[in-house]
């Protein structure tokens, strides 16, 4: 089927803002499989850690290092690429990942599995400031809806994976993890055509710069923006907290509290991860519609009393409430990354960077703290701990009003 070319759209009408829907679709794709075969990383800890006789300490650590070099890299490579873009730069981190998941399916020590993990996390530090950028290129003005169908993806890849590993590697083994490999390849061959995109919107912009002057101006001293920027980061850390303690530990709480099996708490992680997917989807046209500052305070703290609430109650409602839990606090973050570009306009490859990374980064040292305090209590007591922390979204409240609720995109 042939499809209609964006920039021959754009090129007829160079002053109007179009959502190019193929490539938020298609970006928002290459983020369900890059995320899908992240998530296998937690998902065969349980695996893992049994074979190399891990520590929760150790199981800590591996996501401490796959979410640093994730995350340290991606303000730097965002930067770059605001002055120089390099449109084919996905398909490249896409190939760091390939050679990761092949290095963790041939893993035979722990600290050959951190190398394969620093090296799937490269590859994601160059991913998503870049097809972040993508996406807002993409989004015609629809800022909160482009992240959102963007974040889609990624949420979607991280429900899947759990449950493809519960499928594929738990049953089989380790070096069935090189079977995800073949998605990182698929990756690549789609990320190569979304670069003809990206190079030919260049060109398009290059050739009419009136264009490209559409982004919004804050008028804020910059002290009051470093302000709200750093709040919006305190908020991004109680979020991802909260994230690593149920995407690396709620696992081994249902198997600790409630004896289900290894595949059993795979699917309730599944389960719980699918309602982040399908939150993620809400929050940015809410932000769109009727203001990205109300969508964070209800997504933080908003959420706090069924977190409050999780530790103390039998499996059945532990899963309903992790439902709830996952769709209400997985809609802040395309909300906080719109109102953060829209703080610091022109430079979206660097925030998108910034906040992605240190996203990255907390979920990272969440794990391993969160880690070594199951070590020195339980799992159990670190679901008690964690539950406060969505009450740090009391803070919203400081950060400036910046935009005007709407009900349609000019």
């Amino acid at each position: 089927m042939k499809t209609m070319n964006p920039s021959a759209s754009l090129d007829a009408k160079p002053n109007a803002q179009l959502t190019v829907y193929s490539i938020l679709f298609t970006i928002s794709f290459t983020h369900l499989l890059n995320d899908m075969m992240q998530s296998v990383i937690p998902a065969i800890y349980p695996m893992i850690k049994e074979s190399f006789k891990l520590s929760f300490t150790e199981i800590g650590l591996i996501t401490f290092t796959f979410q640093l070099t994730a995350s340290l890299l991606q303000p730097f490579i965002g930067h770059f690429t605001d002055k120089t873009p390099r449109p084919y730069s996905l398909a490249i981190g896409m190939g760091f990942t390939l050679v990761g998941l092949i290095a963790l399916s041939l893993a035979p020590s722990f600290s050959s599995i951190l190398i394969a993990v620093s090296l799937i996390g490269m590859g994601s530090s160059v991913f998503h400031p870049e097809s972040s950028r993508v996406a807002h290129l993409a989004s015609g003005g629809r800022k909160g809806l482009a992240q959102s169908i963007f974040q889609l993806g990624g949420n979607a890849g991280s429900a899947i994976g759990p449950l493809l590993a519960a499928l594929i590697i738990v049953p089989h083994g380790q070096f069935f993890v090189i079977w995800f490999g073949l998605a990182a390849v698929l990756g690549i061959i789609i990320l190569i055509q979304v670069g003809n995109w990206y190079r030919d919107h260049l060109d398009l912009r290059a050739r009419n710069k009136a264009a490209s002057k559409t982004a919004t101006t804050v008028a804020l001293p910059k002290s009051k923006i470093i302000t709200a920027l750093a709040i919006l980061l305190v908020l991004i850390f109680s979020k991802y907290f909260y994230m690593a303690s149920m995407s690396s530990y709620f696992t081994f709480y249902l198997i600790d509290k409630f004896h289900v099996s290894v595949q059993q708490s795979q699917l309730y992680l599944f389960i719980f991860l699918g309602s982040v997917a399908a939150g993620t989807f809400l929050g940015g046209p809410m932000g769109d519609r009727f203001g990205r500052k109300y969508v964070i305070w209800i997504s933080i703290l908003g959420v706090a009393p069924f977190t409050l609430l999780l530790p103390y109650v039998d499996l059945f409602w532990t899963g309903v409430l992790s439902v709830i839990i996952g769709f209400i606090i997985s809609s802040a973050f395309s909300a906080i990354l719109v109102y953060a570009t829209e703080l610091v306009p022109h430079k979206v490859g660097m925030i998108a960077g910034l906040f992605f990374g240190f996203a990255f980064g907390m979920g990272g040292l969440g794990s391993a703290v969160l880690g070594r305090l199951a070590d020195l209590t339980s799992v159990s007591y670190v679901f008690k701990v964690c539950a406060f922390l969505p009450l740090i979204g009391i803070i919203t409240g400081f950060l400036p009003n910046i935009e005007q609720p709407k009900g349609r995109t000019a």
